[in-house]
This record gives C-alpha cells, sequence and structure tokens, in this order.
C-alpha cells in the first residue's frame, strides 16, 4: 500500500467526508410513477449536487447531499463494458438513429428520455471537469476531457467511467448495483497497460483507489442496513471450453481486498472441481481478515441449475451474483430474484396443525406437508399475478442493458431478454428439525401424544420443558444424519414445484434458499414450532443449521447441506458457517479452512459463505462500540460494521454456531 493510498484511507476510515454534505429533504418514494415523474426526479437530484473535492482524489463524482436514495427496482448488474467501449456520444447516435426509424411513439417517448438523462449527466460532467481543473487535479481533469463522451482506453479510466455510471444510476433509484465480472470484462483495459509500460504497482495503486472510492457514499446508497447495497464483485469462473478464466486481475482485486479491509466491494469467487488449492487458500485469507467473503459460487452445480431453468447455456457460463447470493445474468438482465419469500417454518407449522390428528402415519403427514407448500406457491405468485415491475421505468438502467437502446424499450417492460422472478426459501433448517421431531416423538418413539405435542405448541412451551427439550434432542439439518436430512430433501423438492411456472411479465418463477432479513421479520409472523423454538424467535440465516443447536462439527454440516440435488433449487442462498478466529490464527488453520472449502465444492453444495468472528468481542463491541469502529461481520447476503447495524441483526450474528476446529 502506497502513502498516497494509506492516507485516502485514513480519510475514508474517518468519515470526515460526511460533514461536507449539505442537508436536502428526501425526496418521496415513486415506484409507481410515471416516466415524467421519474425524469422530474432525476433531474431535481443532480440540480442540488455540486461536485466535492477530496484531496488526492482522482475519481471525484462523490455526493454533496445527504438525501438518502429511494427505493427502486434493483439486483442489477449494468453493462459497463458496453457503455465505457463506446462512449456516450455513440450511444447517443444510435439512440437517435433507433428513433427516427420507428413510428412508435412510446418508444420515441422513451428514446428521447434516454437521450435527456444522458445529457444531463454529460452536463454534470462538466462541472466535475470544471471543478478539477480549478483544483488542479490534472489527472482527472484530462480523463474528462474525453470520458464519458469518449470511450475509455486505460485502466484508470475504465474505472473512472465505472464510478461515474454508478454516480448516476444510483439517481434513478436503481438500488444494488452489482459490478459483475469485473476481472473479466476489464482485464483488456489492464493488459493494454501493461503493453504500455505502465507497471503493476501502478495499477495496483489506480484498483485501490477504485475500491476505496466506491464505499464513500454507502451509508447513503438504499439497503435494509447499511452495507446492504449490492456492491459485489464476481471474480474467476470458468467458460464453456473448460478454461479457467481466473487472472492476474482477479489476483489483483484479491489482493487489494485484502490490503484495505473494506465492505465494498463484496468478493465473490466462482470455483468448481478443477480450481487449484492455492486459490482456496489464498481467499481464506480475506476470510481470517473477518471480511465475511469471498463468498464462493459452485459452477458445476450453477452453471447446470441456470440451464434447466430456461437460460443460454453461453449466458448461464457467463452468470453473476446479484446484490447478496441471486444467480442472475449480467447485461440482459430484467430478473427480480428476490421477488418473493417462502416462509417454510410457517407453512410447515400451519400443515402440522391441520393435518396431524387426521395422519396415522408420518409419510400420511408430509403429503399434507408437500401440497401446502404447493398450496403456498400458488398463493405467492397469484400475490404478483398484477405485478408493477413493467411501469418501473428506468431510461438510464435501459442504456446500460443490451438491446435497449436500439429497440427503445425499457429495461423491465420487455428491454432485457430476461425477466424471471425468484423466491427465497428462509427457514428450511427449522422446518426439517421440526418435522423431524414430529416423526420421532410422535411417530417412530411414541413418546407424547399428537395432542401433546399441539397444546406444547399453543401454549408456547410454558411449562412444557420436558416436550421442548425432547424436541431440541433430536435429528438436525446438520448433524449428517439422514433422517433429518431426507425430510430436507422432500421439503426441497416441492418448493421446486415453483420452477419455470410463467410469471407476469413474461418469465417464470425459480426457487431458492436465501433468507434476505427475512430470518428476522418473517420469524416473527411464526407461533412456536415442533423444532423447540418459542414463538417470533429468529430462524437460521438462509440456508444453514438452526439457531442454538449444536451440530456434530463442520464437516457434517457441510455433509448435510450438500445431499441435495442444489441444481432444483438455484435461486441463490448460501450456506453460512461461522468459524472462530482461532481457527485461522495460522497457516495449518487457513490450509484447513480451505481444504474445507474445497470439499463442499466437491460434494456438490452450491454456495459458500464464511464469517470468522469471535463471540466475545461481538459482545464486547455490542456494549464499547467505540472501541471496534471497524469491525466487520457477514449479516446475510453482505458484509457491514457491526457497530451500525441495529441490534437484531447483532443479536443473530452472537448467536449463530460458532465452530472451533
Amino acid at each position: 500500500m502506497t502513502d498516497r493510498i494509506k492516507k485516502l484511507l485514513e480519510f475514508l476510515n474517518a468519515k470526515e467526508y460526511y460533514k461536507q454534505r449539505k442537508h436536502v429533504d428526501s425526496p418521496k418514494d415513486f415506484w409507481r410513477r410515471s416516466l415524467d415523474e421519474i425524469m422530474t426526479y432525476f433531474y431535481t437530484c443532480i440540480e442540488h449536487e455540486s461536485p466535492i473535492a477530496f484531496e488526492d482524489d482522482n475519481f471525484g463524482f462523490n455526493h454533496s447531499v445527504d438525501v438518502k436514495f429511494v427505493a427502486g427496482a434493483g439486483n442489477i448488474t449494468p453493462n459497463y463494458k458496453l457503455v465505457m467501449s463506446r462512449g456516450f456520444d455513440d450511444i447517443i447516435r444510435e439512440i437517435n438513429d433507433s428513433i427516427a426509424k420507428t413510428d412508435d411513439e412510446n418508444k420515441k417517448a422513451f428514446g428521447k428520455a434516454m437521450l435527456q438523462m444522458l445529457d444531463t449527466c454529460l452536463e454534470y460532467c462538466e462541472k466535475q471537469k470544471k471543478q478539477a481543473k480549478e483544483s488542479g487535479n490534472e489527472k482527472l481533469y484530462n480523463a474528462l476531457l474525453k470520458i464519458p463522451r469518449k470511450p475509455a482506453d486505460s485502466f484508470y479510466e475504465a474505472c473512472l467511467f465505472i464510478k461515474i455510471s454508478i454516480y448516476f444510476l444510483r439517481y434513478t433509484s436503481a438500488g444494488h448495483l452489482g459490478l459483475g465480472r469485473f476481472d473479466q470484462y476489464m482485464y483488456e483495459y489492464y493488459k493494454k497497460d501493461i503493453e504500455k509500460g505502465v507497471t503493476k504497482d501502478e495499477l495496483f495503486e489506480t484498483l485501490e483507489e477504485f475500491f476505496i472510492s466506491i464505499n464513500y457514499d454507502t451509508d447513503r446508497y438504499f439497503g435494509i442496513q447499511q452495507g446492504d447495497n449490492g456492491q459485489s464483485m464476481v471474480l474467476g469462473g470458468y467458460d464453456k471450453d473448460g478454461n479457467c478464466d481466473y487472472n492476474e486481475l482477479s489476483e489483483m482485486c484479491m489482493n487489494a481486498s485484502l490490503e484495505l479491509c473494506l465492505i465494498d466491494p463484496k468478493i465473490n469467487l466462482r470455483v468448481n472441481a478443477k480450481t487449484p488449492d492455492e486459490i482456496y487458500e489464498f481467499a481464506t485469507r480475506l476470510t481470517k481478515n473477518g471480511l465475511g467473503f469471498p463468498q464462493y459460487c459452485n459452477d458445476d452445480v450453477v452453471i447446470p441449475g441456470l440451464i434447466k431453468l430456461g437460460y443460454d447455456p453461453e449466458d448461464a457460463y457467463n452468470y453473476v451474483v446479484a446484490a447478496c447470493w441471486e444467480f442472475i445474468i449480467p447485461n440482459c438482465n430484467g430478473d427480480c430474484p428476490n421477488r418473493e419469500l417462502f416462509n417454510f417454518p410457517l407453512v410447515i407449522n400451519q400443515a402440522i396443525h391441520a393435518h396431524l390428528n387426521e395422519s396415522e402415519t408420518f409419510e400420511i403427514l408430509m403429503g399434507h406437508v408437500k401440497k401446502a407448500v404447493e398450496k403456498e406457491c400458488d398463493r405467492l405468485m397469484y400475490l404478483c399475478k398484477d405485478d408493477h415491475l413493467s411501469t418501473v421505468y428506468n431510461p438510464l438502467v435501459s442504456v446500460f442493458t443490451d438491446g435497449c437502446t436500439k429497440t427503445l424499450e425499457n429495461t423491465w417492460s420487455g428491454g432485457a431478454k430476461y425477466n424471471n422472478y425468484g423466491c427465497h426459501g428462509t427457514g428450511i433448517a427449522n422446518a426439517t428439525d421440526a418435522l423431524s421431531a414430529v416423526k420421532k416423538l410422535i411417530f417412530d418413539e411414541k413418546t407424547y401424544s399428537k395432542e401433546e405435542l399441539l397444546a406444547a405448541l399453543n401454549a408456547d412451551f410454558e411449562g412444557c420443558d420436558a416436550i421442548r427439550a425432547a424436541m431440541r434432542a433430536c435429528p438436525k439439518m446438520g448433524d449428517n444424519d439422514d433422517y433429518a436430512d431426507d425430510i430436507a430433501a422432500q421439503l426441497m423438492d416441492a418448493f421446486s414445484y415453483i420452477n419455470n411456472k410463467p410469471n407476469c411479465i413474461g418469465g417464470i418463477w425459480r426457487a431458492g434458499t436465501g433468507s434476505a432479513h427475512g430470518y428476522l421479520y418473517a420469524a416473527e409472523k411464526c407461533p412456536a414450532t415442533a423444532d423447540g423454538r418459542k414463538s417470533s424467535d429468529a430462524y437460521s440465516s438462509s440456508f444453514s443449521p438452526s439457531l442454538d443447536i449444536k451440530p456434530n462439527g463442520l464437516l457434517s454440516v457441510i455433509q448435510s447441506f450438500t445431499k441435495y440435488d442444489m441444481t432444483n433449487i438455484i435461486n441463490g442462498g448460501p450456506l453460512t458457517i461461522e468459524i472462530h478466529d482461532s481457527v485461522l490464527r495460522n497457516d495449518i488453520g487457513i490450509k484447513k479452512t480451505a481444504q474445507l472449502v474445497k470439499n463442499f465444492i466437491l460434494l456438490g453444495g452450491h454456495q459458500l459463505q464464511l464469517n470468522s468472528i469471535n463471540r466475545e468481542k461481538l459482545i464486547d463491541a455490542k456494549a464499547h462500540p467505540e472501541k471496534y469502529p471497524n469491525l466487520i461481520v457477514r449479516v446475510w447476503g453482505w458484509s457491514g460494521y457491526f457497530n451500525e447495524l441495529d441490534t437484531s441483526y447483532q443479536d443473530h450474528i452472537i448467536r449463530r454456531c460458532e465452530f472451533v476446529n
């Protein structure tokens, strides 16, 4: 790390730049507003902005107002490469040509909206260029003499083009903007600079400054909590010919993340059975730093799963991760992968209450459960039968979506190639454990009667300590016990019923194992369940063992959560494992953890994230936040600063099972 980068990093971490922002009243949400109103919102926001000069900042385009961005369509990976390789002027020419060729007045209006937004962006770029000249920032000034009107021609210009794009796209309510396969589309600029004689040290400094620059305004980005902003970067992977796409820039990005220790960009590493051990070991060093990433995605599972859902193989091989874990296709994507959430414990609990007494065998009860799962899938799909996404207009996002500048169509109104919906499945482990307890205590061992079980649930276990303890002692998902794991497989098979069902915007539905923050808010809606969980108590995060249980070890957890064919439920949702930071204290621990990750991939796991934590430290940080200003944790599909989380999320992380070997 150069002295210059150290200075910029200190400036970022001190957060003094917050004080330079002026106050502006937050604009109202416009989720269902007309195209004209959205355009007005965009113009109004840009009018409030003025270029800020941070000392020695070669990127600029930092927000000067304190307004929080409003929520809009998210989980987008724009085609930065397409736009930066052409420049705005060439795109403007294409849009004008498309307008001249069509008689469709709606398309003409949308094309003109694209042009107006691009013109507004260029006008503001002139202000930033003037400010750079006045402040003596020759590097930024010289770059803005060319971009974004003309194509980027160097690694720095390409990074700056992305920063400019993010700056304006955020003001269109485009939340959760991903960086996509950064090491792939940026590699040609990296190689071009190397050929020109630019040193790797110079390129590394540019990369680290770019990483710092995208962290300045994370407190203003839309998200459930700060850090939930979608700035995810995907590295590595394999192409359709089996060639490894992990390159020098991939490694440089990992090194920059390792050195800077920032919450953005979140690193997602694409791996498969052929991934060399040294890549796993290098990645584990990021985990050791407590970043909560990289998140691992298994090409051997994800790509076939996407093809099953109807994605073209070429697109499936190019998949990226959206805001948290959802698998999407970059550049041509109108998918909404977190459209609905399936509350597994609630649905299973309702089925138990409705059908336990009439079920003579557990198999009969499971038949009712499966029907209940399908019925809930139908209900969720029906809720979205007259959906609003087709009325979410975003001309600027459409500029960054393949083909829209030719067709003059909105991304979410037919402009994108894919328009699929995802349904998260939260609390799968809790639901599995509940059915496992019912099977063992009621049907197999007959330790308790059906009436006793239902009475205990209705009483929220008040005065029912014995039966609750018995429930908690039953086989669990995570023990590598087929008794529970077979039930989990049946639940996920039933949930896969939603796959490939048509949605209302020309796409299909897809099932997944994610929870987002549903492990808290969905759990609040659920009464006591037969796994011994009390009413409103939290579920486990995504695809993970239930809270407050003690599985038979790390390997048993991995074995349990890799038994099912995850190509059948591929909307995304990682197995999340908390490892005590002492496990990674030396090279031996790093190698063992890297092998654990490799085994997860070889066993057929689809997605994995590791959190290196220390419960005692977290408890102390909660009591004395001033001692831990930059403590980073993995929350669900993203990493954030522990002290900036709501208490409910802090408490959940502290409760998660912490493995020490």
